[in-house]
C-alpha cells in the first residue's frame, strides 16, 4: 500500500503537494468542483510545474464539466509537463453537478466517455458524436511536444451497485472508494473482485483507492474540538446536505437512527435557505472545506466519529492495516485547504504502519 490525498484545487494548493512530494506521498488528487474550487486542470499544471515525483490525479473528473476532446487534451497537456505521473479519476459527478442543482450523469453517458477519451490518448481517429451528429475525431500534431500520448495515464473510477462493478471490470479501471470504514471497503472490494474475475482480467491487477476523510486526534482531545470540527467537519456534513435536500426516497446512504433528530434539525435549517428554487446555492457551499457557521450546532462529535475516520494514532495506524488486509492498494486522506499542517499527522500516522 501506498499513501495520497485529496484536494480542493485552489490557487496555493501546489504549495501543500510539494510539501507532500517532500514527505514521500505517491499522489495527489484534485476535486473537479468548478463551483466550489478553481479550475481542476490548471491547478494540476501549476503543481506539475513545482513537483517531480508525486503522481497527479483528476479525483474525480466529472465528464459534464468538459466534452470528451477537451478532457483528452487537458489530460495529455498534463501528461506533456508531468510525462507518466498523471492518473485520470473519474465519476457521474455528485458535489460538482449538485452545486448547479443537477444530479449524477448517466452510467453510460461515463462509459462512451471513456471510450473516446482513451481512444484520442491512444492515438486513434474515433467517432464522436455531438450536437446530435457523428464526427470523425483525432489529435493531429500529437508530436510537436504540446501534448504527450506516448506515457499511459491510468484510469480509476468511483462507482457501485452492480453495474458500477461490471463496469470497472469490463475497463480494467482501478476503484475510487470512499469506504467510510474497513468492513464497507472490505465489502466493496470483495464485491468488486468477482466482477472482475469474471471479466477475465488478473486479481493482483485489481487497484484500490480508499479516499478517507477524518482527523487523527492528539492525546485527550474530544471529537468536537474546534481543531476537530475544522478538519472533520465538513466531511462529517456531506451526508446531511444529501439528506437535507432530498425530500422522499432512499437515503444515499443509511443514517444510524440516533442521529435522525439531527437530520431533522438540517432539513429545518435547509427548507431556510432562499432562494426557494435555488436552496442548493447555499447548502453546498464550504462542501469538504469549511463549516458554514449554522452547520456547527449539527456537526456533533458523535456525528464526527460515526461519519468519518476520525480517532488515535494508533487506532488510525490499525484501521490501515486492516484496509490493506481487505485489499486496498493506495490510501489517501482528505486534506482541508484550511488545514494543510495536517499533512504532518498523516506523515506520522503512514511512517508507523
Amino acid at each position: 500500500m501506498d499513501y495520497g490525498i485529496f484536494m480542493p484545487p485552489v490557487a496555493s494548493s501546489w504549495q501543500v503537494v510539494k510539501r507532500a512530494e517532500e514527505l514521500g506521498f505517491s499522489r495527489a488528487w484534485f476535486y473537479d468542483t468548478q463551483m466550489l474550487n478553481s479550475e481542476l486542470f490548471t491547478i494540476m499544471g501549476a503543481t506539475a510545474m513545482v513537483t517531480k515525483k508525486i503522481r497527479l490525479g483528476t479525483g474525480v473528473m466529472i465528464p459534464s464539466n468538459r466534452i470528451a476532446p477537451v478532457a483528452a487534451s487537458g489530460l495529455a497537456t498534463l501528461n506533456a509537463l508531468a510525462p507518466g505521473r498523471i492518473d485520470w479519476g473519474l465519476s457521474t459527478g455528485s458535489t460538482a453537478r449538485s452545486t448547479m442543482g443537477l444530479t449524477r450523469g448517466k452510467q453510460a453517458d461515463l462509459e462512451e466517455y471513456v471510450r473516446v477519451v482513451q481512444g484520442l490518448l491512444a492515438g486513434d481517429t474515433l467517432e464522436w458524436t455531438f450536437e446530435e451528429k457523428q464526427r470523425k475525431i483525432r489529435f493531429m500534431d500529437p508530436d510537436i511536444g504540446a501534448i504527450n500520448i506516448k506515457d499511459p495515464i491510468p484510469l480509476h473510477i468511483s462507482a457501485f451497485g452492480p453495474k458500477g462493478r461490471a463496469m470497472i471490470a469490463r475497463l480494467g479501471a482501478g476503484l475510487i472508494d470512499v469506504p467510510g470504514n474497513v468492513e464497507h471497503a472490505r465489502k466493496n472490494i470483495d464485491e468488486l473482485k468477482v466482477a472482475w474475475i469474471a471479466a477475465g482480467n488478473k486479481p493482483e491487477d485489481l487497484q484500490v483507492t480508499a479516499a478517507c476523510s477524518g482527523c487523527i486526534l492528539k492525546e485527550g482531545e474530544s471529537a468536537d474540538s474546534p481543531r476537530v470540527k475544522s478538519i472533520a467537519g465538513p466531511a462529517a456534513m456531506i451526508l446531511m446536505h444529501k439528506l437535507g435536500e432530498q425530500a422522499k426516497g432512499t437515503p444515499p446512504r443509511p443514517m444510524p437512527p440516533q442521529f435522525q433528530p439531527l437530520v431533522d434539525r438540517y432539513k429545518e435549517i435547509y427548507e431556510s435557505y432562499r432562494p426557494e428554487d435555488a436552496r442548493y446555492l447555499t447548502n453546498h457551499k464550504g462542501h469538504l472545506m469549511y463549516l458554514r457557521p449554522e452547520e456547527h450546532e449539527v456537526c456533533t462529535g458523535d456525528l464526527i466519529k460515526a461519519t468519518t475516520m476520525t480517532c488515535t494514532k494508533a487506532e488510525m495506524q490499525e484501521r490501515i492495516r486492516e484496509m490493506a488486509r481487505a485489499g486496498v492498494t493506495h490510501f489517501a486522506p482528505q486534506i482541508t485547504y484550511r488545514d494543510p499542517e495536517v499533512l504532518e499527522d498523516w506523515f506520522e500516522v503512514f511512517n508507523g504502519v
